[in-house]
């Protein structure tokens, strides 16, 4: 494990040479004109559709253990990925994302407002074209995995569920595109749990975002099996906890979802602002993750320059007159 330096994160990666730029949630984008997209991942941390803090070395771990994934997956879905020219940076092919988000669940799982334990708990049975048994409890093992897809949020706006036949029926997407993506997501969360059960790991639920290229070829882009996009409990805990009724032992951004719905309803009261030592906390938990997901130690990325500075200089061949 790192000692964990404060100052050493990316709040943003604004570069004013780098031509038509996209500021996310969490990645700052831009727009090249030979078509293809660079996608800078800082370590801001957002959770309830806003930013919540920035979690030091969170960009690199999150880019980093997407490549592991991406690399390990080729054989099931094809990818974005062009080259790493930093390791917070993604350099890729311009895709068109389409607007749905695919979540595949293996478990009566999550704190959002979108998540099928809170609307199990709210008493709903039928969700996302799915029906679950009665009596299942927080944290059980689903009898079989499934996709709960949303509409993708854009500017501020609340993710949607939807069914299968509602992405097909409003032209979100077509039967042959839905088709494919959801036989690739099916498959990537297999290959997902399978890898981390070796690990000690239980994959518990994930998100998937698939684009289509300038031939209309569909690509997994954004991001895979990361603790932003992904909740991962340790399996030696499991059992302990699901028969006691608490919350299994995780290394996602449950920690510091988790804190803020101790404190707070995020979706109608102020957040408070997140502690220091909570912020250690959580970058503590990413670089856990990404040593336990690939077995390999995390090494930070770090010199004299501030991480905007290094970012700016690795991105100079990219930079536009």
């Amino acid at each position: 494990m790192q000692k964990i330096d404060l100052s050493r994160s990316l709040p943003h990666a604004r570069i004013a040479e780098l031509p038509n730029p996209y500021f996310g949630k969490v990645r700052d984008c831009y727009d090249l004109p030979d078509g293809t997209r660079l996608l800078i991942s800082s370590d801001r941390i957002s959770a309830f559709d806003q930013i919540l803090a920035v979690i030091p070395w969170k960009g690199q771990v999150l880019t980093q253990l997407a490549r592991y994934w991406f690399d390990a997956t080729t054989d099931i879905a094809p990818n974005h990925v062009i080259g790493y020219p930093d390791p917070n940076v993604v350099h890729a092919r311009r895709v068109t994302i389409l607007p749905v988000e695919i979540v595949v669940r293996g478990y009566l799982a999550g704190t959002t407002s979108t998540s099928i334990l809170t609307r199990y708990k709210a008493g709903a049975r039928t969700m996302y074209g799915h029906s679950l048994p009665e009596g299942l409890r927080d944290n059980q093992a689903l009898p079989q995995a499934i996709i709960t897809p949303t509409s993708k949020a854009f500017d501020g706006g609340h993710d949607e569920p939807l069914t299968a036949e509602d992405i097909v029926a409003s032209g979100l997407m077509t039967k042959t595109q839905w088709d494919e993506v959801s036989a690739k997501a099916m498959a990537l969360f297999a290959r997902g749990q399978k890898m981390s059960e070796k690990q000690g790991l239980i994959l518990v639920d994930t998100k998937y975002e698939f684009g289509t290229d300038a031939d209309g070829n569909v690509l997994l882009a954004d991001e895979i099996h990361t603790p932003d996009s992904s909740r991962y409990w340790i399996a030696e805990g499991y059992e302990n906890a699901f028969g006691n009724g608490i919350r299994p032992p995780s290394f996602d951004k449950d920690v510091i979802r988790s804190w803020v719905v101790a404190r707070c309803d995020p979706y109608r009261d102020q957040i408070p602002a997140i502690p220091l030592e909570m912020i250690e906390k959580t970058a503590m938990v990413y670089i856990g993750a990404y040593e336990r997901i690939t077995g390999q130690p995390f090494r930070p990325d770090a010199g004299g320059a501030s991480p905007l500075d290094r970012v700016r200089s690795r991105l100079t061949p990219f930079f536009t007159a």
